[in-house]
């Protein structure tokens, strides 16, 4: 059972550390805006992933997915430079849903029992 967490809590560490940084402004403009929300899907995609595995359930990944993406909003509130916003948890709601649909089509090796 560990083990299945281990990544789950390995990968939350390292976005809460991402939503520690001050500043992830890369200076280039309309770009930078596009690439950091893709990042954010793709941050949320892989938890998912993550937690479908560890729980075995789409419903309680998804959940506990946007839980966090929704807690990680609050942290960014008390970092100097960034903002917590209700749009970000969308997105992160989003590729939530992303990664879900790519473990249920069996586009990854390892899916949940049905």
């Amino acid at each position: 059972m560990t083990s299945r967490w281990l990544p789950v809590l390995v990968w939350a560490c390292v976005i809460f550390a991402f939503s520690s940084i001050p500043s992830l402004n890369s200076g280039l403009g309309t770009w930078d805006y596009v690439l950091r929300k893709l990042a954010h899907t793709a941050e949320y995609a892989i938890l998912a992933v993550l937690l479908v595995r560890a729980t075995g359930s789409y419903a309680w990944a998804f959940a506990l997915t946007v839980a966090y993406a929704a807690s990680d909003e609050v942290h960014q509130l008390f970092v100097r430079g960034r903002h917590g916003s209700p749009v970000d948890v969308a997105i992160d709601a989003l590729g939530a849903l992303i990664g879900l649909a790519a473990a249920r089509s069996k586009l990854l090796p390892w899916t949940p029992e049905r």
